[in-house]
């Protein structure tokens, strides 16, 4: 079996795995975090499989930076953090918990302690509401 075939990311591209989907568009795609560090926290990703930062092909990693910078800005329209981490991790030992090449967008706000990843899942109904404020801020 091939590495994107058992890959969790390459199944949400694929559509096997549901996901709560805020942007889509040739080359990546754009989800809520379902173990969210905070409220909005996103998820960019490479629809192309390549497991970091190191592997992913330049034309791809050009893309998610770009997606990255549209759905940032988005966030900060729409939920209006007092900050927002970007945040990206190559390797287990340095926090990657899914091998495929991704950024994390998570806002935050003063004060906030998060770490890199959420603990708890989210509330599903929430995800939808929170991807449908940045979603409405990218298309305005």
């Amino acid at each position: 079996m091939s590495e994107s075939a058992s890959c969790i990311f390459c199944k949400i591209v694929r559509g096997e795995i549901p996901a709560v989907k805020v942007h889509e568009d040739a080359q990546t795609l754009t989800f809520m975090d379902v173990r969210p560090a905070s409220p909005g926290h996103t998820l960019v990703i490479s629809k192309a499989h390549a497991p970091n930062l190191l592997e992913i092909a330049e034309v791809d990693l050009l893309a998610v930076a770009s997606t990255v910078q549209r759905v940032a800005r988005a966030v900060q329209k729409a939920l209006s953090p007092d900050g927002i981490r970007i945040g990206q991790f190559n390797g287990t030992a340095a926090g990657q918990t899914v091998l495929h090449y991704h950024v994390h967008i998570v806002p935050m706000r003063e004060g906030q302690k998060a770490g890199a990843h959420g603990r708890e899942p989210a509330n599903p109904e929430q995800l939808k509401v929170l991807a449908a404020q940045v979603r409405a801020a990218l298309e305005a």
